[in-house]
Order: C-alpha cells, then sequence, then structure tokens
C-alpha cells in the first residue's frame, strides 16, 4: 500500500508543483508533470528515509513530495533547456 500512497501523493504533488512553478522550460503536459511529481515523491521518500525523516515502509508526505516534485521539474528544465540550446 505503501507504493500505490506514494504515487497519489506525487500526482497530487506534480499538479500543486506545476502550479507554483509555471514556466516555458518545464513540461506542459498534464501527463509529463505527472508523472514528474510520482518520481519527486519517490525522491522525497528515498531520501527522507535516508537522512532519517521517514521510516522504512513510510513515505513522504504531501509537503515532502511537493518540494521533490519541485526540485525534479527545476532538474528536467535545467536539462530539456540545456538539450534545446545546444541542439540549435
Amino acid at each position: 500500500m505503501g507504493i500505490i500512497w506514494t504515487i497519489i501523493i506525487g500526482f497530487v504533488a506534480g499538479v500543486i508543483a506545476k502550479f507554483i512553478m509555471p514556466g516555458n522550460n518545464e513540461p506542459s503536459g498534464f501527463i509529463l508533470t505527472t508523472i514528474l511529481g510520482i518520481v519527486g515523491a519517490f525522491v522525497a521518500t528515498f531520501l527522507g528515509q535516508a537522512l532519517g525523516w521517514y521510516g522504512p515502509n513510510q513515505g513522504a508526505g504531501l509537503i515532502g513530495a511537493v518540494v521533490g516534485a519541485i526540485v525534479v521539474l527545476a532538474i528536467y528544465g535545467f536539462v530539456a533547456g540545456r538539450t534545446r540550446t545546444t541542439s540549435l
């Protein structure tokens, strides 16, 4: 149930992160944004467990997942922006 809960929280976190961090470098598609939000939730869960903030079977909360999603969206925007400028 922990993985399903992380996916649901990640979905919501991706949508919230997109509203917090709109821009041209981030993915504009709803599906890609939610996938990156889910990845952000998994990243937040992994880092939280590694730092001892969460227990072994405990996932990131909504705030942690939103922060993770914002970080993943920022990294994606940086990489995608760099890829577009170097290919021209």
